[in-house]
């Protein structure tokens, strides 16, 4: 660390580097908190999470029984320990709450004063986050798995949207009607979400083992289907051609600059793509149990060298190096199978959903403080007293 900062201070390091280098440490050393508590609220799985992007403050949950929970992650007692409390819900009780499972919550990328949930109800809210009022309903045909506004979109307000339908539906905020459609899948679609990079690039994953890009420009729609095998299929192989997994693709997340897609799928793999080309980076994950019938809410690190990323893995989540495939670590503390995690890139905070209705906060440990007696052991020998009398040498 201090050759970091000296590094730093002479200018001869970039300045982000020891950012970078402390963030993948707390990464690193993320531990179960024994004094971070997040209060109680869920009667049911939790399926989803987001934190707002703009402050990093406050957390959305949804669960299975239609329940949506909005948390304050600040901590104003300045007591090490803490309960992130509950600020307020949309309960059974509430006359617009969902009838049934909420699959997916999302804030507005730029306010926190709007999110939006979607549902097994075959609807998707748009709520006012300050009279907890729907500002807007859209509904669809069949039940809705995913739903994604972009990060990062100024020229369009759409939010594109996976059901029990083949077909991805794309509703206009500015408008309040579904614009357009994009045909080209086969089966439901479980996962959908923007580049980061590019506010037209939108990536969905389906049933069918296929994960399309497609520009919401274009008439055509899709740019490219992704092949696991890069076209190189050989002809032993009984594996269907430009599939991305041999099973149901239920997950899938960009990395944050918007460069790599990271995907899940129901064959017990987990596959990196360069999101320009297309191609399959070939990194080995290993196997990765996934055995959701739903979509499966995973998250990336922000801000590290290298990348994380954070995947529920039966009652535990796996942590991966993204770009070398590696398990760093499990982490154990939940009863259940955990459904989702989110990543709170501003302090290295991770925060996971089971079906055991609980929140767990994943913290960075603290660094431990050296004790004066062992500090002294281990003196660095350039400033230990090296001097002798005569006496001793005679």
């Amino acid at each position: 660390m201090l050759g970091f900062i000296a590094a730093r201070q002479a200018g001869l390091d970039d300045p982000a580097r020891l950012r970078r280098a402390e963030a993948t440490r707390r990464v690193l050393s993320l531990e179960l908190n024994k004094d971070r508590d997040v209060e109680r609220i869920h009667g049911s799985a939790i399926n989803t999470l987001d934190i707002e992007p703009v402050e990093g403050r406050y957390m959305l949950s949804g669960g299975s029984d239609g329940v949506i929970v909005l948390y304050d992650l600040e901590n104003f007692s300045r007591k090490p320990c803490y309960t992130c409390k509950a600020i307020c819900s949309v309960g059974r009780s509430h006359p617009d709450v969902h009838r049934f499972s909420v699959e997916t919550v999302q804030w507005y990328p730029h306010d926190t004063g709007m999110f939006t949930s979607s549902s097994f109800d075959k609807t998707l809210k748009i709520w006012d986050t300050n009279t907890l009022q729907p500002a807007e309903v859209f509904h669809f045909e069949g039940t809705v798995y995913s739903h994604h506004m972009s990060p990062v979109a100024t020229k369009h307000c759409l939010i594109a949207v996976g059901t029990k339908s083949p077909k991805v539906q794309l509703c206009d905020l500015k408008s309040g009607s579904c614009s357009h459609i994009l045909q080209g899948h086969r089966q439901e679609v479980l996962a959908v979400s923007w580049s980061p990079r590019h506010e037209y690039i939108l990536a969905t994953a389906s049933a069918d083992g296929r994960v399309k890009l497609w520009d919401v420009r274009r008439a055509s729609g899709c740019l490219t289907t992704l092949d696991q095998h890069n076209g190189e299929k050989s002809k032993a192989s009984s594996e269907a051609a430009n599939t991305a997994h041999n099973g149901r693709v239920n997950g899938l997340c960009y990395t944050n600059d918007g460069l790599h897609l990271l995907t899940i799928g129901t064959d017990d793999r987990m596959r990196l793509w360069n999101s320009s080309t297309g191609e399959n980076t070939l990194v080995n994950y290993g196997k990765v149990c996934n055995e959701s019938r739903k979509g499966l809410k995973f998250a990336i690190s922000c801000g590290c060298n290298p990348e994380f990323a954070f995947v529920p893995y039966g009652s535990t989540i796996a942590v991966y190096t993204i770009f070398s495939g590696e398990l760093i670590t499990m982490l154990r503390g939940h009863y259940n199978t955990v459904d989702c995690c989110v990543f709170q890139p501003n302090f290295q905070e991770l925060y996971s959903g089971s079906k055991d209705c609980n929140i767990l906060a994943w913290i960075p440990a603290l660094r431990e403080p050296i004790p004066d007696d062992i500090s002294e052991k281990h003196l660095n020998p350039a400033y230990e007293d090296a001097w002798s009398s005569s006496e001793d040498e005679g």
